[in-house]
């Protein structure tokens, strides 16, 4: 008599959320305030308003722009502001910070605005052990907005999970 497998993970009604997926697609293009620094160190102020002006704006269209200093400079405030201000008509979104920031930025907002009504009384495996790296503090962001109204949150593969909440039925 033949053997009928049964796919328990399947039939379980456990939803994966893999947080890869809210990750930027689109690459970061890198606003390096110190390729405008005099000697590496000291900002001009009319030196950098008409590098701003001359600035090829192609690069950063419709992309996630990442605006930092990479050299032990003091740059004032009002650079960042001068060079946010030339990068927002075109780029996607402006932020502060390095590559590696931004991309943490990112991924909180993209969480931020995951419906998690969609998740009301479900059984939710965040998925670990991905291709890319994902911050552990998007994980405890994750964990916040969905305990609320989860059924119960494991984490792993739905083969292999660490419970991490369940919600207690009503007395």
């Amino acid at each position: 008599m033949p053997q009928t497998f049964v796919n328990k993970v399947a039939e379980s009604g456990i939803i994966t959320l893999n947080l890869e997926d809210y990750l930027p697609n689109e690459p970061l293009v890198v606003f390096d305030m110190k390729d405008y620094l005099f000697m590496g160190l000291i900002l001009k102020e009319k030196d950098f308003r008409e590098a701003l002006k001359n600035l090829d704006l192609t690069i950063y269209q419709n992309k996630y722009v990442a605006v930092t200093c990479s050299a032990d400079a003091i740059v004032p405030v009002w650079a960042y502001m001068l060079a946010t201000s030339a990068l927002q008509p075109v780029a996607r979104e402006v932020y502060f910070g390095d590559e590696n920031t931004v991309t943490r930025k990112i991924l909180a907002e993209q969480i931020a605005a995951i419906p998690i009504e969609n998740y009301t009384d479900k059984r939710i495996v965040l998925k670990g052990c991905g291709e890319k790296p994902i911050p552990e503090e998007a994980y405890v962001q994750i964990t916040q907005r969905l305990r609320p109204v989860a059924k119960s949150i494991m984490y792993g593969e739905p083969c292999s999970t660490v419970p991490v909440y369940k919600k207690e039925k009503p007395i």
